[in-house]
């Protein structure tokens, strides 16, 4: 029965939000609206909030939305759209939710959130052609030329900019004018961070202790080591950082992954090859 009233819930919803239009502005306003910490996700309160504003929208809107049909639709929303399951709404998860009429940032779902961070690393590796550390302008308008061919649309070079202007406005928080690693990834989400598996910090303590036993730690190694060599490096090393900072609530930038990397391969690295194997790993990260 509750599972009915929930589909019930969220048809009536759908249907009130697929009556409404709404133009590329009109998004990235109710995005601003909801996000309200600007941290570049609707989450929590900001949740609530927004289904809140958009059941009582309408000629009288001083109705009460119930906390239950509220709760009820919450669960239904966040089963729907957050495809990757962070308990959070990302901007193309909204975009799928709300269908603005420009709704070229669903290319992104149509290409699909990649599998993993070492994905993410290769990618930002081919396309920081100039090695800044940031996706500048024309860098951003690349990247978005191969994400639309990749879906077989054309679109002409005069809207491949203003899609390039609007992913700007959508991503750059500190307006400027390129995306940091943290902002593209934002723009281009990883579907898990494979590290967030495993409860409490991962790297030792100050008291020396490790948190993960010898078969996590081989899950964890094979995970990384894409190409099956016995080795995590480049953009598999890069991208298990990348995991590994966000798992630790860390800020990343690829000034700090950097050096992190150094700092990772000053104590494991033992025979200084630049490349991490599964024995001097083991020695840091295992109990």
């Amino acid at each position: 029965m509750a599972e009915k009233s929930s589909s019930i819930i969220m048809q009536k919803f759908e249907e009130k939000l697929h009556g409404m239009s709404f133009t590329a502005e009109q998004f990235q306003e109710v995005w601003e609206k909801f996000d309200s910490d600007g941290n570049g996700y609707i989450e929590g309160k900001e949740i609530e909030c927004f289904l809140r504003t958009f059941l009582s929208a309408g000629p009288d809107e001083s109705v009460v939305v119930p906390d239950e049909i509220v709760a009820e639709l919450t669960r239904a929303i966040m089963e729907t759209y957050d495809t990757n399951a962070d308990n959070r709404i990302e901007m193309s998860e909204l975009a799928e939710m709300l269908r603005p009429e420009e709704n070229f940032l669903l290319l992104f779902r149509n290409m699909g959130a990649l599998n993993t961070s070492v994905e993410f690393m290769e990618t930002w590796r081919k396309y920081d052609t100039d090695k800044s550390g940031y996706i500048e302008s024309q860098e951003l308008t690349e990247f978005l030329r191969d994400i639309i061919k990749r879906n077989d649309k054309q679109v002409t070079e005069e809207k491949l900019k203003e899609y390039t202007q609007r992913m700007l406005k959508y991503y750059d928080s500190n307006n400027d004018g390129k995306l940091e690693l943290k902002e593209m990834a934002k723009l281009l989400p990883v579907k898990e961070n494979f590290l967030k598996r495993f409860e409490g910090p991962l790297m030792p303590n100050k008291d020396g202790k490790k948190n993960l036993n010898k078969q996590d730690f081989e899950n964890v190694f094979n995970h990384y080591d894409r190409d099956g060599n016995g080795m995590i490096e480049g953009d598999e090393l890069k991208g298990f950082l990348k995991d590994l900072m966000e798992h630790e609530d860390e800020e990343i930038n690829i000034k700090s992954l950097e050096e992190h990397t150094k700092v990772l391969l000053n104590i494991c690295d033992v025979n200084r090859d630049g490349k991490i194997q599964k024995d001097e790993l083991i020695l840091v990260l295992c109990t």
